[in-house]
């Protein structure tokens, strides 16, 4: 059985440890190891995990099945005063993907969503990873095209995706 529990500030180390282990898999082959490592620091590290919890603008949950944590998402209500919850961060260990669990994973955060007044989910992808026919198979449509400086001359590829609810 899958269980989705809010994360606290004392969950840093659980979701360090699936980000070190599903972003080389997830984009390995897409982004330089120097640009991996750039931001895996510049939104991983200690310091920026803690602010992001203290700021208390993305609500991060922790995924597990029966036996451990398998994943984690980081998401945002109200997402520019808007009735839009963003998808900030859904990762799940590789090892458990193509398993079912993403889809029901979008369905509880449709359903946060909806309790807190939301009529849309949005969500950047990478527009060379692998997920994004998961997200058109589920129903999310591409939105529009955008580049994102990110710093240290490194530019985030991505689709605004978005799905009526």
């Amino acid at each position: 059985m899958i269980t989705i529990s809010k994360a606290t500030i004392n969950d840093i180390k659980t979701i360090q440890e699936i980000t070190y282990k599903t972003w080389p898999v997830t984009y390995g082959k897409i982004l330089s190891e120097e640009q991996l490592v750039y931001m895996l620091d510049l939104i991983y590290s200690d310091e920026a995990l803690t602010a992001q919890f203290q700021k208390n603008e993305q609500l991060f949950y922790l995924i597990s099945d029966s036996e451990s944590t398998i994943g984690f998402i980081g998401i945002e209500h109200h997402y520019k005063n808007e009735a839009i919850t963003k998808i900030h961060k859904i990762y799940l260990l590789p090892e458990t993907q193509g398993k079912g669990i993403g889809k029901m994973v979008i369905d509880e955060i449709e359903k946060l969503a909806l309790d807190n007044n939301s009529n849309t989910l949005s969500l950047n992808v990478n527009r060379f990873n692998s997920a994004l026919g998961f997200y058109k198979k589920i129903g999310f449509e591409i939105l529009e095209e955008v580049n994102i400086e990110i710093g240290n001359g490194y530019l985030m590829e991505d689709y605004v995706m978005v799905k009526a609810i």
